[in-house]
């Protein structure tokens, strides 16, 4: 009888589709505090591997390969660890939860949720690197956005599917100009990316901007400053998923991702620990060409007619427009908000500087009376500023140029239809009413 107890069990065993798998583990050979290398495993770029175990364990990322040794990326803060620790894998390369599941939700770099609401339930995959589409998948820019904002929407209007950066040096309202923009943004979802800015935004951004019925229909992935290089790559390819997924859903999205220079300085910390030659400004190479992988993503679906319009604040360091990021994003960008530091300086809020700002769709979009009402005002902003010093010194004597007796003319209704207060929203409709009706007979 034992024989053939013993015979059956081992029978229903092996039918039960066991296959024995070996365990992979490795030993970790050198660590300065960022960079790791191991010996004794191969495993693929992205890997999410655990390194030590118990209170000492450290998740790391495989991000290259070098002289037969993999290596890896601290994903956390410092840990106590010693030669030869084991490193063993426990994730797969990256996939991003996505979903109906994520609305309402705040998840860090790594998609765990940090906002105290418990565990995402019955959400989706996507992959954090995207889906390659062909040219032909992506439609034109052809429906305006309304973002609530005059100025933007009056003279560099916003289509659906547009990709725009905000850029500015520090401390001149960029993020202050999001909230306006995420506030009255007309979107079925919302995708907020901050990345690499101060932990303090992070609960501003949700109790000021997407406070109320816009909490509801947004997604969140925060990544402050002092988090991994790696997670804030990885919160910046999160964000960019997740919107991704709703468009494969036909939906309309705003990505807002502040900001795309900490994704660079990110990609630059990654690549000179791996060894790269610094060029324009120390980044290395692959830290600029990451930059159009990553924007080239957002756009119009012609086949499911969803679109993720993206704004992109972009910190131009030292307040140069000719930063190796600003000028990179600024090649790609289907147009660019500049802010100025003068205007700023002057109290008018936003600080739009219309001279170098432009949106490359708005003659696609716009009506032609729109066009030509925002074309004089640019007219006349222009020559104010051309001759701004002679005006000024009293140099100028009235009848001379009919041109720039009209600049002056016209200079305080500029000035008045650029400003709006933080809290106060201006529409599509009226935007243009109010252009058209003061500038279109100019």
């Amino acid at each position: 009888m034992l024989n053939s107890f013993t015979s059956e069990y081992l029978d229903g065993l092996a039918c039960g589709g066991f296959t024995p798998r070996p365990k992979v583990s490795g030993r970790l050979s050198s660590y300065d505090g960022l960079l790791m290398e191991a010996v004794g495993l191969s495993l693929p770029v992205g890997t999410v591997c655990a390194i030590g175990t118990g209170e000492s364990r450290v998740d790391a990322e495989v991000i290259g390969f070098r002289g037969g040794k993999t290596l890896l990326m601290n994903l956390g803060g410092p840990a106590a660890l010693l030669p030869n620790t084991p490193v063993r894998p426990v994730g797969a390369p990256g996939e991003a939860e996505v979903g109906a599941a994520m609305l309402g939700r705040v998840v860090d770099g790594a998609g765990k949720p940090i906002d105290g609401l418990g565990p995402i339930r019955g959400a989706g995959k996507w992959p954090l690197a995207g889906k390659i589409q062909s040219p032909l998948d992506r439609g034109r820019v052809l429906q305006p956005l309304d973002v609530g904002v005059r100025a933007i929407n009056g003279l560099l209007t916003i289509g659906q599917g547009q990709r725009v950066g905000i850029m500015a040096g520090s401390g001149v309202g960029k993020s202050v100009l999001l909230g306006m923009m995420v506030r009255a943004a007309k979107a079925d979802v919302i995708v907020i990316g901050l990345i690499g800015e101060r932990s303090r935004e992070v609960s501003d951004f949700l109790e000021t901007k997407v406070a109320g019925e816009a909490r509801g229909r947004s997604v969140v992935v925060a990544v402050p400053a002092n988090h991994s290089p790696v997670l804030r790559i990885r919160g910046a390819l999160r964000a960019t998923a997740i919107a991704e997924a709703f468009r494969a859903e036909g939906k309309k999205v705003l990505l807002i991702m502040d900001s795309l220079t900490r994704v660079a300085h990110a990609g630059r910390e990654i690549g000179l620990a791996l060894g790269e030659p610094a060029s324009a400004r120390g980044y290395p190479p692959s830290a600029i060409a990451m930059l159009p992988s990553l924007i080239e993503r957002a756009g119009t679906d012609v086949h499911t007619g969803g679109s993720i319009t993206a704004i992109y604040t972009v910190l131009a360091d030292g307040d140069d427009g000719n930063d190796p990021v600003v000028d990179s994003a600024r090649s790609i960008l289907d147009g660019h908000i500049v802010l100025s530091r003068a205007l700023a300086e002057r109290g008018v809020y936003p600080a739009i500087d219309l001279g170098p700002s432009v949106s490359r769709v708005m003659t696609d979009i716009a009506g032609k009376a729109h066009v030509n009402a925002a074309r004089v005002l640019r007219r006349h902003l222009a020559t104010y500023e051309e001759n701004r010093d002679l005006v000024l010194m009293g140099a100028y004597r009235a009848g001379a140029d009919p041109a720039i007796d009209a600049a002056i003319a016209c200079h305080d209704s500029v000035l008045d239809y650029i400003r709006q207060a933080y809290d106060d929203t201006v529409s599509l409709e009226d935007a243009v009413t109010e252009l058209v009706g003061v500038f279109g007979d100019a």
